[in-house]
């Protein structure tokens, strides 16, 4: 085999970036796999598992594992590899000064006032806590962060005055700036506190689908209405916007709460009226909670745009396992109530981005189980925006173009509006072209994939 193995000890590239390394090498022609990510436990054996004899490496170190047809193109490969890392490298590099050394630092340099801390979780809460001391707002991307330092990092903030967004808070929109996964929203009067990042993006997707924009999206992180954390940050949250003169409605979004918490939190004496979407056995689904806050706006409700699946000749009958293969987690724990039944799987799920790529932007581990489907239904989600894949389609539409032909029903949710970078209704366009029935609410793609199964 035409292999190239490499450990570079102590070279720093952040998943996103060495994700598209390794995508611009596995597209280059004779190259059969790349792998170009931290030697992390989970890297290492992923490469192993290919066949690459991997030497000993720690999790601060770059692995390069490269397979291509012939020496030639493997020496190509490797060229390419150094043209793309020195390119990335020159892009995120700053103007010739010293970079801050810290996140006080940075934010007297910069007079911050929000700090947003995307690091390895096991360094997050020291970032965090810098910021917090620093007398910052922060908003915490990182995932794998102990839940007690969650909560000694919240009652500080809560003690000096700022908010924690987090520990994985996926979402956020901040006076107008997108943070994280973040569509692009009008502006507008409605406030929203999530304890769900995709959640968010449902919800106000919908509402700018119907022509209704946001004042700001507070993340809390997913945990936050969580029985331990017991909605720290949900409380500061809901205080904020309603001192806030521009909103005039306030969401609150969650993936299921602890019941004694939600209580509390919908308890809470504010002047701005609130509406509930805390998922859970008997509440309403997001597209529903959309659809109360636009009835509360005094706004019609629109029918949400949807493209039902191609026929095709010699179709079987509906029927067979409902297996969901999603990327946001609470659209996946939405559409597994929705549906009732079926296998569910979250691959945005803390124990399956340790050392990976968020599914939003590395679509590798959803690929591979979508081709090991071989009847039945497939639900899926597909979220837009910036931060996520610049064009999710152009890896989708063909695994799902492979399944249909081997009698896999598909259903996807896009989440999305017009002005996202990927353009919805493209997206929407090509997964329908490749087979798939496509639908902007979760909850109607869920309802839909539901009664394929024969539920």
């Amino acid at each position: 085999m035409n292999d190239l193995v490499e450990v570079r000890p102590g070279v720093y590239r952040d998943s996103v970036t060495l994700m598209r390394v390794s995508r611009a090498l596995t597209e280059r022609h004779g190259v059969a796999v790349a792998v170009v990510a931290m030697a992390t436990e989970l890297n290492l054996g992923l490469a192993r598992d290919l066949g690459f004899a991997v030497p000993s490496a720690t999790p601060g170190d770059l692995l390069v594992a490269v397979r291509a047809g012939s020496p030639a193109e493997l020496e190509d490969a490797a060229a390419e590899l150094e043209r793309q890392l020195a390119a990335r490298a020159q892009a995120s590099g700053t103007r010739g000064e010293a970079p801050p050394r810290t996140t006080r630092a940075a934010a007297r340099a910069f007079d911050a006032s929000l700090a947003l801390v995307s690091v390895p979780g096991e360094h997050a809460f020291a970032e965090a806590l810098d910021a917090v001391e620093a007398g910052l707002s922060v908003m915490i991307f990182s995932d794998n962060v102990p839940v007690e330092q969650e909560i000694l990092l919240k009652d500080l903030a809560r003690a000096r005055g700022v908010l924690v967004m987090g520990p994985d808070c996926g979402t956020a929109v901040v006076g107008g700036a997108g943070l994280g996964f973040a569509n692009v929203l009008r502006p507008g009067p409605v406030g929203v506190v999530a304890a769900s990042g995709t959640g968010a993006q449902q919800v106000t997707s919908l509402l700018d689908l119907a022509g209704v924009g946001v004042s700001h999206v507070l993340g809390v992180g997913g945990r936050d209405l969580s029985a331990a954390v017991g909605g720290r940050s949900a409380v500061q949250a809901l205080r904020a916007l309603d001192d806030d003169p521009a909103t005039e409605l306030i969401v609150l979004v969650s993936k299921p709460p602890a019941p004694e918490v939600a209580r509390a939190v919908r308890d809470l004496d504010l002047a701005t009226p609130v509406v509930a979407a805390l998922l859970g056995p008997g509440q309403d689904d997001l597209t529903t909670a959309a659809e109360k806050v636009l009835r509360a706006l005094g706004r019609d409700v629109p029918e949400w745009p949807s493209w039902p699946a191609p026929a095709r000749e010699g179709a079987a009958e509906p029927g067979g396992a409902l297996r969901g293969l999603y990327a946001g987690g609470t659209l996946c724990a939405e559409a597994a109530l929705v549906a009732g039944a079926g296998g569910f799987t979250d691959f945005g799920d803390d124990s399956y981005t340790r050392g990976r790529a968020h599914p939003m932007i590395d679509p590798a581990l959803r690929l591979e189980a979508l081709r090991g489907v071989a009847s039945g239904v497939v639900l899926m989600d597909v979220v837009l925006g910036h931060g996520a894949d610049p064009d999710p389609s152009s890896w989708l539409a063909p695994a799902i173009r492979d399944a249909v032909a081997r009698g896999v029903d598909v259903v996807v949710a896009v989440v999305g509006t017009d002005g996202d970078p990927q353009g919805l209704r493209a997206q929407a366009a090509r997964l329908n072209d490749a087979g798939a029935a496509v639908f902007t609410s979760n909850a109607a793609a869920a309802r839909h994939a539901r009664h394929l199964a024969g539920g």
